[in-house]
């Protein structure tokens, strides 16, 4: 285990940043249509390939526009983008419920996925290089969870207005909603602080992707950081598709299957908000905790009780904790210029792996049902564990030997 270096105060500049951060957390996940969507998709008349094929749309869109969108994040205003991309995803909801189509779910998945892209990267890359101008580079991880916190808030406050806002107003109630939350994302974005100047003339994005691949691919440390964010991410982000269907196969009743959802994400919550003391841990510390986490989804869903799921919340706790210190990681490895870059390179990383695990949980779920398949994700987590802890003896073994030597 190592320690941090004591924390630096926090000052008015730093209390502004985490403020406006909270806000747009908020924003980005207090949206009505998150638990309607699919019935609204259906409701229109698609049948479940259509369905399907959005999804798999909304993930190409991130996949192709993920390293893109972060080195023109480092290329300009990394702000300018921040308020770019609720626009474009208020944008694609209006689409939704002003002209419910296939093509209209099209093409606001398009936007929606562009406007994602557009701040992952640029939101961890300005936050931290704003907290790193005040001296206060190590609140970030700390400052990043409550922000997940807050998200995770926003997503279950909207799951449970959802409903009496549908039964007031239907689709263009929620609709409407949801564009307004949006429109007020893309406001707080501009009370983001940016001290940072990009480069003359704006620069040129593939410039800018060439550099942070560069640096990449020469130190082992950024390399290795990039390798473990999606390594930690990917899995637990594709099963939070699946947890009402885990949940309902424990045999609870239909109308007792959000509650126990809210139970799995309080423990992501608390997960979120243990970032700033566990950013102590070190490899044996981190390996730590993903064995601990993988072990628990792994009895928890593999025992199909309710009383169980408190495993399975405990697990997502841990994979969200874990998720928040491995950006953290990243962050302190890479340098100001190809900050964005890189980070949305492991967003890529992230995206690729989703995508894997939602092919590998579906052929898992139809053979041996929904337990099965969570219990048999909890190997990549074990896997990555296995790896830290070998870097992290061999780094130790040539410490000594380079001590030893006279």
């Amino acid at each position: 285990m190592t320690l941090s270096p004591e924390r630096a105060p926090a000052t008015a500049h730093t209390r502004r940043l985490s403020r406006t951060l909270y806000a747009s957390a908020f924003c980005d996940d207090f949206v009505l249509l998150y638990p309607v969507y699919a019935l609204l998709f259906s409701d229109t008349g698609l049948s479940v390939w259509q369905i399907s094929s959005l999804f798999a749309l909304w993930s190409l869109t991130g996949v192709v526009l993920e390293v893109p969108s972060g080195a023109w994040a480092d290329a300009t205003s990394r702000r300018r983008l921040l308020v770019l991309g609720p626009l474009l995803t208020a944008a694609g909801f209006a689409l939704w419920v002003l002209v419910p189509s296939y093509g209209a779910f099209a093409l606001g998945f398009v936007l929606w996925g562009a406007g994602g892209a557009l701040g992952s990267g640029a939101l961890e890359a300005l936050v931290y290089d704003e907290l790193d101008r005040d001296g206060a580079a190590d609140r970030y991880a700390r400052v990043m969870g409550r922000a997940r916190a807050v998200g995770i808030a926003a997503t279950m406050a909207a799951m449970g207005l959802a409903g009496p806002v549908f039964s007031w107003g239907g689709y263009q109630a929620v609709g409407a909603a949801s564009v307004l939350v949006c429109l007020a994302g893309a406001a707080v974005a501009t009370r983001f602080p940016e001290r940072r100047t990009p480069p003359a003339g704006g620069g040129h994005w593939t410039a800018t992707l060439r550099a942070g691949l560069a640096e990449a691919r020469t130190d082992p440390s950024v390399c290795g950081a990039l390798l473990l964010a999606p390594a930690v991410t990917s899995v637990w982000g594709a099963l939070d598709e699946y947890t009402p269907l885990l949940v309902r196969d424990t045999g609870v009743a239909q109308e007792a299957v959000p509650w126990l959802l809210l139970v799995i994400w309080a423990g992501a919550t608390a997960g979120s908000l243990l970032a700033g003391p566990a950013e102590r841990l070190g490899p044996a510390g981190f390996a730590a905790l993903l064995t601990g986490s993988a072990l628990a989804l792994a009895v928890g869903a593999a025992a199909g009780t309710p009383a169980a799921l408190v495993l399975v919340a405990l697990a997502f706790g841990g994979f969200q904790l874990a998720t928040v210190l491995a950006d953290a990681r990243l962050q302190r490895r890479i340098e100001d210029t190809g900050r964005a870059t890189l980070t949305s390179v492991a967003g890529l990383g992230t995206e690729l792996g989703t995508l894997s695990a939602y092919a590998a949980y579906a052929a898992t779920a139809t053979a041996a049902g929904h337990g099965a398949a969570f219990a048999w994700s909890a190997l990549p987590y074990l896997l990555t564990a296995l790896v830290l802890l070998r870097a992290a003896r061999t780094s130790a073994a040539r410490a000594a030997a380079a001590r030893a030597r006279p």
